[in-house]
């Protein structure tokens, strides 16, 4: 056996998706990323409900009133029952992922519409109908910016035919 050999891995079947692997679970990896107060309070509650302390002493270990100790037990608790619900199978729908959804499915219906309009159009250009008229709704439209060649006539119109001609007269020989 060579010095490079890695070590026994079992080896995967070839198409085949391993899983990620997740977080380490098991007791050694609790409380990893909670906080120290966080960790005190959970101890103390469990402490209180395996029958080694009393509320009283679990409250006065943490400063606290007793009242307050039973909000953050019934509370540890809601939170214990909470996680104890079984999880959804599959993906899960947030709100996020369902507008995502509906917004591709807009896109998409959009672009249908405007085929299904440019086929409308195709077919009654290729059947000689003339275009359906403009939609007057009282709406005011843009007015359309003359051309330059439009500018020039009428400046030629204001001054004269005088002027035009002597114009071209210079645009002719430059």
């Amino acid at each position: 056996m060579s010095e490079h050999a890695s070590p026994a891995v079992p080896a995967s079947k070839p198409g085949k998706k391993q899983r990620p692997t997740s977080k380490p679970t098991g007791i050694r990896h609790l409380g990893k990323d909670a906080s120290v107060d966080a960790r005190r309070l959970a101890a103390a509650i469990l402490e209180c409900l395996a029958g080694m302390r009393t509320p009283g002493s679990a409250a006065e270990a943490l400063k606290l009133s007793l009242p307050r100790y039973y909000q953050l037990e019934a509370r540890a608790l809601q939170g214990m029952l909470a996680a104890c619900e079984p999880r959804p199978v599959g993906r899960v729908k947030t709100p996020a992922s369902t507008l995502a959804t509906l917004q591709r499915e807009c896109g998409r219906w959009r672009q249908e519409c405007a085929r299904q309009q440019a086929l409308v159009r195709a077919m009654q250009r290729a059947i000689g109908l003339a275009a359906p008229p403009a939609k007057t709704d009282g709406s005011k439209r843009r007015k359309r910016r003359p051309m330059v060649r439009a500018l020039k006539a009428i400046e030629g119109l204001r001054d004269g035919p005088e002027s035009v001609a002597a114009n071209n007269g210079a645009e002719r020989r430059s």
